[in-house]
This record gives structure tokens, C-alpha cells and sequence, in this order.
């Protein structure tokens, strides 16, 4: 929830206050999404102790790459032939989003789950 929001939030403030391409704004979306729910699921969903590191976050967003393919198409799907979409980009978000959730979150579990148990083998 917390990744649609500030997904769809940049994305329709991009698209609607400075008519950006939806398409290439929807990479910046996802980058803010990625990086915001990083941060949240070490934190709250995995509870991971150990210090962030940039090689955590690459990794991350490496394996959210995946889910945002899947949830990009679907989004691109929805522009290119829905009107409804493309006056209201964050429709084309949630689409994408439920169709990516399942990927991310699997990726996500293999993610911490792996970096929580490495921490605590030192």
C-alpha cells in the first residue's frame, strides 16, 4: 500500500504538474516506490536490525526489477489503450501494482529472510 501511494502519487503529480511522459515518469515513480518500501520492509514487515547498506538496496531493487516489469507492462497496457488511464495515470498504477505483488512480495521474503540470517551467523 504504502509503494502504490508513493508511486502513484509522484506519478500523477509528475504527469499532471509538469505533463511529463507517463511513461518515462513511471521509472521515476518506481525508483521512489522501490527505495520508500525498501525502507519500510526492513523496518516493520522483516524487521531486519542490521545497517542498511547500498548493496541491500541495489539487491533489492534488482530483485523488484522482476515485479516492476510485470507491473510496467500492465501499466503500459493500460495507457496506450485506456482512455479513462491516461487522464488518470494512477489508475494505470494500481492495475500494474496488483499484477507485480505477487512477484515483489516473494522476492522481498527471499531478500530479508536471507540478510537476516547472515546476520546472524557473524
Amino acid at each position: 500500500m504504502v509503494g502504490f501511494v508513493i508511486d502513484a502519487g509522484i506519478l500523477q503529480a509528475l504527469v499532471v504538474a509538469v505533463h511529463a511522459n507517463p511513461y518515462i515518469a513511471r521509472i521515476a515513480s518506481f525508483l521512489a516506490a522501490a527505495s520508500g518500501t525498501w525502507l519500510m520492509n526492513r523496518h516493520y514487515t522483516f524487521t531486519v536490525r542490521h545497517k542498511a547498506t547500498h548493496t541491500e538496496w541495489l539487491r533489492y531493487v534488482g530483485f523488484m526489477v522482476l515485479g516492476a516489469l510485470v507491473n510496467y507492462g500492465a501499466f503500459a497496457l493500460c495507457i496506450t489503450f485506456l482512455t479513462l488511464v491516461r487522464t488518470r495515470p494512477w489508475l494505470g498504477v494500481a492495475i500494474g501494482s496488483v499484477a507485480g505483488l505477487g512477484v515483489n512480495f516473494t522476492t522481498s521474503r527471499l531478500i530479508f529472510l536471507h540478510s537476516s540470517q547472515a546476520s546472524k551467523l557473524q
